[in-house]
């Protein structure tokens, strides 16, 4: 049975995933028109409308992408999203994350990042981060959320050239050891 990759109830103090919708389009693109939150990730054009409309559809077409509400506020603050279960292995990936420079370095991404993993952690046993190659912020946040360096790999976001990437796992088990 596949898990439901867009679960309604994940929210915390600092932060609300609603399931992504075409109707986010425009207050996401709001926030993501920033070429600053774009110059570490893989494609640093992003912010371009054309590269974002890519990316939004990709984030669609995944069934698993949310729209991150700060939950103080109810205003859009980034994605995030669930991808590629694999249930025979057990793994669920994690990715494609950004957030307005407002909420960078706080609590807003290990929030996202806490309850995504423990929703995950209800159905997968492993959980897999890319992080571009570059992006030494996101590489720090995976790190202090305890998910291990497992190799590099380059990686084929929708409608985009392959970029190197490094992989991250963390398993159930060092989630939930973790999480105590």
């Amino acid at each position: 049975m596949t898990p439901n990759l867009q679960p309604r109830h994940l929210r915390n103090e600092y932060v609300e995933l609603l399931p992504l919708e075409p109707g986010h389009l425009e207050p996401l693109y709001a926030v993501a028109a920033d070429p600053l939150i774009w110059e570490q990730h893989p494609n640093p054009n992003r912010w371009r409308r054309a590269d974002f409309l890519n990316y939004f559809e990709g984030a669609l077409a995944s069934g698993g992408a949310f729209l991150i509400l700060d939950a103080a506020t109810m205003q859009p603050i980034g994605s995030t999203r669930f991808y590629d279960f694999d249930a025979a292995a057990g793994e669920l990936k994690i990715g494609y994350t950004f957030f307005a420079r407002s909420h960078w370095g706080g609590v807003y991404n290990p929030a996202t990042k806490r309850l995504m993993l423990n929703y995950a952690c209800t159905f997968a046993q492993k959980v897999i981060f890319h992080v571009g190659a570059c992006n030494t912020r996101s590489r720090m946040a995976m790190e202090r959320l305890g998910a291990v360096k497992a190799g590099e790999e380059p990686v084929q976001y929708y409608g985009e050239a392959p970029q190197l990437n490094v992989v991250y796992e963390i398993t159930k088990e060092q989630w939930k050891s973790r999480a105590r």
